[in-house]
């Protein structure tokens, strides 16, 4: 098969947008199909995990920059980027096109349209991204993952389509876990970070678990991630306490941890959100504060009118709240297995399924 034509995924080369690709290209390999990925630099070295049979390339930069000689170079740069992408597009003739979000995406999103290719554009976030708001025009249609998309103009909402995020099978796997019983065991508590602001993790929970009294703090046991630099200071901080805690920079295992979580405080990243929602854990969410568009706020919330989540802005993230958030965890097992129960209803294990079977409907045949 290895002269059939591809179906072509677009990446920008982080793991929220690279993770749902994996997913679709596992998916549709199991269809028989062949799979081929579009990204830039910082995703090459991914490039013999990810299951494509081709990774390719293009330039491409942000817009977002300030002043005007930094907009400038980002458009010269993309515009160098869609010409090397009409160049690939030709030669590997994809039978679709899907992106899934970033500026890396939008030199072969581009180049898929003037090409006349079938496109579909995923959005991961509650609320549409700058470099999807600016595709969408272009593409055949829209998936998204959170039921409802922000920010998208009435053209766009028509060829809209929920077909959710698509999850790692490691998080699918994870989701066949029952949500650890809480009577007699220590509240286990899961502290992610994510690449965006672990540090702020880092300042908060070991002094709020100062704040606990010896008796609580015995009923709580810490996994907590961690950047290199605070990795020292969380531990330092709960040796002072003589509290247990592991501390790490980086979970290879992070599904089956989350499975084992009876409470998970993070970021709300889409991949996040929707990993938690897929497993069914309750979830203190802090969102990134500072994202151009408050993508995370609306994943966040999102998860939160389900009741599977509370939300914390990060101005209000103190130790004086999250020592009250553990304290009631402590004190009512039955709601964080009544959150547990309400994040799993709204999850969507089938995702990228779903999503393949989208692709499927737009691409042209083989």
């Amino acid at each position: 098969m290895s002269g059939a034509r591809s179906i072509l995924l677009a990446a920008g080369g982080t793991g929220g947008h690279l993770f749902p690709a994996a997913a679709l290209a596992a998916a549709l390999a199991q269809r028989g199909l062949e799979v081929e990925l579009a990204t830039d630099d910082r995703a090459l070295k991914y490039g013999q995990d990810f299951p494509a049979r081709a990774v390719h390339s293009f330039p491409s930069a942000t817009t977002t920059g300030a002043g005007a000689l930094n907009k400038a170079k980002a458009a010269v740069t993309l515009a160098a980027g869609v010409v090397a992408a009409l160049v690939k597009l030709q030669r590997i003739q994809p039978r679709a096109v899907v992106g899934f979000g970033g500026y890396p995406t939008v030199p072969p999103l581009l180049a898929a349209s003037l090409l006349r290719i079938p496109s579909v554009l995923h959005e991961q976030n509650a609320v549409m991204g700058r470099a999807n708001r600016f595709l969408s025009s272009r593409v055949s249609t829209v998936a998204c993952g959170f039921p409802e998309l922000k920010g998208a103009d009435a053209a766009t909402k028509a060829k809209t389509r929920y077909t959710g995020n698509p999850v790692r099978p490691a998080v699918v796997a994870a989701a066949e876990i029952p949500y650890p019983d809480l009577a007699g065991q220590r509240l286990r508590v899961l502290v992610t970070g994510g690449s965006q602001g672990a540090r702020v993790m880092a300042d908060v929970v070991p002094e709020a678990l100062a704040l606990l009294n010896p008796d609580e703090r015995q009923w709580i046991r810490l996994t907590q991630q961690a950047r290199g630099e605070d990795k020292a200071r969380v531990a330092a901080a709960c040796a002072r306490m003589s509290f247990p805690v592991e501390v790490a920079e980086f979970f290879p295992d992070l599904p089956a941890r989350i499975a084992a979580a009876h409470l998970v405080i993070g970021r709300a990243g889409a991949s996040t959100v929707s990993e938690l929602a897929v497993i069914g854990r309750p979830s203190v969410l802090v969102p990134f504060p500072h994202a151009l568009d408050q993508d995370q706020a609306a994943n966040a919330a999102a998860l939160a009118s389900s009741g599977g989540a509370i939300v914390v802005p990060q101005t209000e993230f103190t130790p004086a709240r999250l020592a009250a958030i553990l304290r009631d965890a402590l004190a009512s097992p039955a709601k964080l297995a009544a959150s547990a129960k309400a994040a799993k209803a709204a999850g969507v294990s089938d995702a990228a399924d779903r999503l393949a079977d989208l692709v499927l409907k737009v691409a042209q045949p083989a």
